[in-house]
């Protein structure tokens, strides 16, 4: 069961992003799945799944957010994880805008692209294919022969963790998009990669996170899983890669101010803040405790409106089954209200979401079950998924988390 209290407690561990002491524990969740996008093929095992404990604690100092009560060897990642995001025209569209602006911007033709945690090879591909670039990515949970792409002889894959064992791998473009949240030790995983590219001045490297800022704003308890265990804003993001030894070239917002985007290099030192985005310290602080105060009636709202749901027996369904939609399910304790969860990655299909055992179907399946309300688990795919539901002859009522 998940449940959530707050406190003024101070965590005697230091900020595994800038060392310092006091971090202020302001959310505490009980008993949630220790893996978010691990698929499981048996309904009971799911049921059954491994939980952990969430406590989120504030670092004062330099305004990270972290799981102090994270434990990482509790994690399983392997080819059932699956996070692949491309079956989206909207999300696809993104990363292609992003893929042609790096290129633009850093001259990435006929170079080298390394991607650390590059999941199915999605964004490395892309890279390599309109840049005529060369690649290696390094990701546990990579399949291979999962893409189709002219530029896969270009491209090599490694079934591993990223660390320094890779250090001989080096590019002019280096890139890290959606896994440093997953990583507890953040500086010290930084600066294994400052030591790979220490002494090559004009290797860029670019990191991609989910923004901290937004989840404390709207209270957005969906966006915290166990999987998650360290959270940045512009200014923690930039204090980590300043205290290990990179000057920032661009840091900024995009895909609906979801996404942190960090483009930096390699310099002798720490560089000073330069960057106006930087100094947001005293925002976090007022953002953490807008958070605290806030959770209880932000849980509120939602069990109210799943119990009209259930009230009204309305026909109920998810759409988008990731990391999200878990952490959406366990702590609000989910059951029946919700009959059906839908998503559009036909590898997820028949797969059993762990925590709540609920069974992954494709949004087909809605054309026999005809929702009648459809809960979508990111407002930025609002507008697709209610041209796909029109398309189907669908005109359920959408609320977009």
């Amino acid at each position: 069961m998940a449940s959530m209290k707050t406190s003024d407690m101070s965590a005697d561990q230091s900020c595994p992003n800038c060392g310092s002491k006091g971090m202020r524990v302001f959310d505490e969740v009980k008993s949630v799945p220790v893996n978010s996008c691990l698929l499981l093929k048996d309904p009971k095992e799911a049921l059954e799944y491994p939980r952990g404990e969430i406590a989120l604690g504030f670092c004062p100092s330099c305004g990270f957010v972290s799981n102090i009560s994270f434990e990482p060897q509790r994690l399983r990642y392997s080819t059932a994880y699956e996070d692949q995001q491309s079956y989206s025209a909207c999300f696809r569209a993104f990363q292609h805008e992003l893929a042609i602006d790096l290129i633009k911007r850093y001259d990435l033709h006929g170079k080298t692209v390394i991607e650390i945690g590059c999941g199915k090879g999605d964004f490395l591909v892309e890279v390599c294919e309109l840049g005529n670039n060369r690649g290696v990515g390094i990701d546990p949970a990579h399949i291979p022969n999962r893409l189709e792409s002219p530029a896969l002889d270009r491209i090599s894959f490694i079934q591993d963790f990223y660390s320094e064992k890779y250090a001989h791998l080096t590019g002019d473009l280096v890139c890290c998009r959606h896994t440093l949240e997953h990583i507890p030790r953040t500086y010290d995983f930084l600066r294994t990669v400052q030591r790979t590219v220490e002494g090559k001045p004009d290797t860029v490297v670019f990191f991609e996170v989910p923004d901290v800022e937004r989840v404390l704003v709207e209270i957005a308890f969906w966006d915290i899983y166990y999987e998650h265990c360290s959270y940045f804003s512009l200014g923690s993001l930039a204090r980590l890669f300043r205290s290990c030894g990179f000057d920032i070239l661009d840091l900024r917002k995009d895909f609906d101010d979801q996404y942190l985007l960090i483009e930096a290099r390699p310099t002798n030192g720490t560089t000073p803040p330069r960057l106006p985005q930087e100094d947001d310290l005293a925002r976090m602080t007022e953002q953490v405790d807008h958070f605290a105060t806030q959770y209880k009636r932000k849980l509120q709202q939602w069990k109210k409106e799943l119990q009209r749901i259930k009230e009204q027996r309305l026909r109920a369904a998810i759409w988008g089954s990731g990391s999200k939609c878990v952490a959406f399910l366990s702590v609000l304790e989910v059951r029946d209200e919700i009959d059906v969860i839908v998503d559009i990655n036909p590898h997820r299909h028949g797969k059993y979401l762990a925590g709540s055992g609920k069974q992954i179907k494709s949004p087909e399946y809605l054309r026999q079950f005809k929702p009648e309300f459809v809960i979508v688990m990111n407002p930025i795919y609002r507008e697709e998924i209610k041209r796909d539901l029109e398309g189907m002859g669908l005109k359920p009522e959408i609320v977009a988390v």
